[in-house]
């Protein structure tokens, strides 16, 4: 494993998943204090499409004992993910109000071509399009509007938008508010930029850094990371003296960072849920509504919208595209690293072992490169230990790391060795 910085006294001790080695160092505990959001600017583009407004029903994820991103504080937006009322960790609150049960939706069938109205699903009639880009290739919907819906969950604790379809739109999108040669344009630097989502009829922030030092011309590496509950686009980006961005500069990443919309990128499963307990992650999606469902679905095309338009903006290696994120963030990694395989050279979910062995593409991860952190004093370590010993014995292309510190703690203890995972992930 390449040398890691210096963060106090540290004991190293050696974890072999699959035949990689990872050295995990033990630290002392590390506060980590979240900061405000910052204010947004640059330009507004437009997206294609009208949906129907988010829901209620809020969200809540923990912070764990002491030190945790975004203040320590749960959100309870509207809109919610689950009806499960949040996470509890270790001295942590509990965010959100507990929701209503309920059954979840089933989507109705899907069918091909047509343009999408604003339920979601497609129409009849017209010719279906190509999905296209990293993901692979399927049908759509059509033109603007909320992607279409499958009529089962290709994930089972995610939502029911097809992945091809969601692909599509944002490639549209991406393509219709292009403007090569604007001032905005492939510009270097920390950006807070926005864009006008129209399925959730708002302007979505988001964040981007293109290292300072980028020749505007070679492929650039890129890395999407996914924040946690509670926090925004720009909290961990502004960490610990903006750690992320230095890190980004210093290993030559495109870094960005999307809000999700109202919800956790399309995965539902929260600490309850943990890896190894299936039982509790179908109780989680017995709760989903609606509401909660379109909150979800808006958040899962959040992500790939803006991914798409940096894609389609900048010189990405799409050979070396990865990504990352905390707690919620983490889940999301999970959902979205595997529901869109396509994408990503490799994955580090930070502190939340939230996905289940089945009706998971694990099979489309084969050729990806994990990166599992945990620290010893969080409440989801259990079952990040039941998901790296299955890791193991499937022989997957995963590393573990365990640092001796709570669940926001972790976060400056591990991120220069997410950063050291992505470089040598590329060059294998």
């Amino acid at each position: 494993m390449t040398s890691k910085r210096t963060l106090g006294r540290a004991r190293k001790r050696v974890v072999v998943i699959g035949g990689i080695v990872s050295l995990a160092l033990a630290f002392g505990g590390c506060s980590n204090p979240g900061n405000g959001r910052d204010g947004s600017g640059g330009t507004t583009t437009t997206a294609g499409g009208s949906g129907g407004a988010t829901g209620s029903g809020g969200k809540g994820d923990s912070a764990s004992g002491g030190s945790s991103t975004g203040g320590s504080r749960g959100q309870d937006g509207t809109g919610g993910t689950t009806a499960s009322g949040g996470d509890v960790g270790s001295g942590g609150q509990a965010g959100g109000t507990p929701g209503s049960g309920g059954g979840v939706g089933t989507g109705g069938a899907e069918k091909t071509g047509g343009t999408t109205g604003a339920g979601g699903r497609t129409s009849t009639g017209g010719n279906a399009q190509t999905g296209g880009g990293p993901g692979g290739s399927g049908r759509t919907g059509g033109a603007s509007g909320q992607a279409g819906r499958s009529g089962q969950r290709s994930v089972s604790f995610g939502t029911l938008l097809d992945a091809a379809a969601v692909m599509a739109e944002a490639q549209q999108l991406a393509k219709s508010v292009a403007k090569p040669g604007s001032a905005q344009w492939q510009a270097k630097g920390d950006q807070h930029r926005t864009y006008r989502f129209a399925s959730a009829n708002a302007d979505e922030p988001y964040r981007l850094y293109v290292p300072k030092n980028w020749d505007g011309k070679t492929s650039l590496p890129l890395a999407m990371f996914l924040h946690g509950s509670g926090a925004d686009e720009n909290t961990y980006v502004d960490q610990n003296n903006k750690q992320l961005l230095t890190l980004a500069e210093q290993h030559g990443y495109l870094l960005v960072a999307p809000l999700g919309a109202a919800g956790a990128y399309g995965n539902f499963l929260r600490l309850a849920s943990p890896f190894g307990k299936p039982d509790e992650a179908a109780k989680l999606m017995a709760q989903v509504t609606a509401d909660s469902e379109r909150t979800n679905e808006l958040s899962e095309q959040d992500v790939i919208n803006v991914l798409e338009l940096v894609l389609a903006e900048y010189p990405i290696d799409r050979a070396s595209m990865f990504i990352f994120g905390h707690s919620m963030g983490s889940g999301g990694t999970w959902y979205i690293g595997g529901k869109y395989a396509g994408y990503w050279k490799g994955l580090a979910p930070m502190s939340g072992p939230f996905v289940q062995e089945t009706v998971y593409p694990w099979n489309d991860l084969r050729n990806t490169f994990l990166f599992v952190t945990e620290g010893t004093k969080a409440p989801s370590v259990d079952g990040s230990h039941v998901l790296r010993d299955w890791l193991k014995a499937n022989a997957f292309k995963a590393e573990y790391e365990e640092v001796n510190a709570d669940h926001g703690g972790m976060i400056p203890l591990v991120l220069p060795d997410v950063f050291g995972f992505f470089d040598r992930s590329r060059g294998n």
